[in-house]
């Protein structure tokens, strides 16, 4: 009694926020930072770089610029050029130095994702106030066209962000070299709310069956469209294991050389691609009936091919300073004969 006294005070308080589903909300969360990192990609390169860039490639653009306008070369962003452009470097330039943190606390990012997976995970099993309140709101104010996930869907869609969370993490600590290089703080807090959200997404289109009692009878359990559990999950273990022999590789490079791996030999960020794989197979496999797609999980899809689309844009420019662009000759960037 006092789990649905308790989602239902949840649900009370999100009624306060209007009629918009907790799905619409993770959507919006989405497209915001989505319209953020191409707004300040479609910036001047001085300053698109110096919101943008971090790790290897802040160097680029920013010459470990520190606040004050000038760049590490002695040169100027806004006091001897005194254009709007120059102006606007100026300002980023003071504006990201506030704020710098290590850019070893990307790993903040998947132990915040393996545990979110975990509590979600928690909250069903104990029909938690919090996730019973999101699904009962989900629920209420979805259209009757919003057809709900089967449990099994959530279950592997679960499943999967726990995977990619948990070898994102273990990559972080174990295989990849640990980097000195600072990032702004709004990268992290922005990768924060990222997968705070994308554990939501992976099970909030399937709330009504997560209303259904606890446990699953075996039945709910294999419930699982063929297909898309085929197609999602095949995507997503090739997705995966191209990553994670990405970044084994590139853990084995000398600092800041160039990739040789028969990956990188027609992709100059391989790895990005795989990132994007995964996350069609988690899109394809948590797809309600009659849809293609997972649309909120379709959102952070595009968000990533937003964002990596972009570092894959500069680090293929950051290759060509450092080793000569006739070392890129034939390779895409991320997307095989699109970008």
């Amino acid at each position: 009694m006092s789990f649905s006294k308790g989602g239902g005070a949840v649900s009370s308080l999100l009624d306060k926020y209007g009629p918009n589903t907790p799905a619409q909300g993770v959507q919006a969360f989405f497209i915001f930072i989505i319209v953020f990192v191409a707004f300040a990609a479609a910036l001047p390169p001085d300053v698109s770089g110096l919101l943008l860039n971090y790790g290897s490639r802040s160097s680029q653009i920013t010459g470990g610029a520190d606040g004050d306008g000038t760049t590490s070369n002695g040169g100027t962003t806004g006091t001897s050029n005194e254009t709007r452009e120059g102006w606007l470097a100026s300002f980023a330039a003071k504006l990201t130095s506030y704020g710098q943190v290590p850019h070893q606390w990307f790993v903040h990012f998947y132990m915040l994702s393996f545990a979110c997976s975990l509590f979600w995970l928690h909250q069903h099993v104990s029909s938690g106030p919090a996730l019973r309140g999101i699904a009962v709101h989900q629920t209420k104010h979805a259209g009757k066209a919003e057809l709900s996930m089967t449990l099994g869907q959530v279950y592997l869609a679960w499943c999967m962000m726990l995977v990619q969370g948990s070898r994102r993490l273990y990559e972080d600590l174990y295989v990849k070299k640990q980097s000195k290089s600072p990032m702004w703080v709004v990268h992290w807090l922005l990768g924060l709310g990222f997968y705070s959200a994308m554990s939501v997404a992976v099970w909030i289109e399937g709330s009504g069956a997560l209303l259904t009692p606890y446990p699953p009878t075996a039945a709910q359990l294999l419930d699982i469209p063929i297909i898309k559990m085929m197609v999602g999950g095949g995507l997503f273990i090739i997705g995966s294991r191209m990553q994670h022999q990405c970044h084994v590789h590139l853990a084995s490079l000398k600092k800041y050389s160039l990739p040789t791996d028969v990956m990188f030999s027609k992709l100059v960020c391989p790895h990005y691609t795989a990132e994007c794989l995964i996350y069609v197979g988690m899109a394809v496999a948590a797809a309600p009936p009659h849809a293609m797609l997972n649309k909120t999980v379709l959102c952070a899809l595009i968000f990533v091919a937003t964002n990596l689309g972009i570092t894959a844009y500069g680090t293929r420019k950051w290759y060509a300073e450092k080793f000569g662009e006739d070392k890129l000759i034939g390779k895409w960037n991320m997307i095989p004969w699109v970008f």
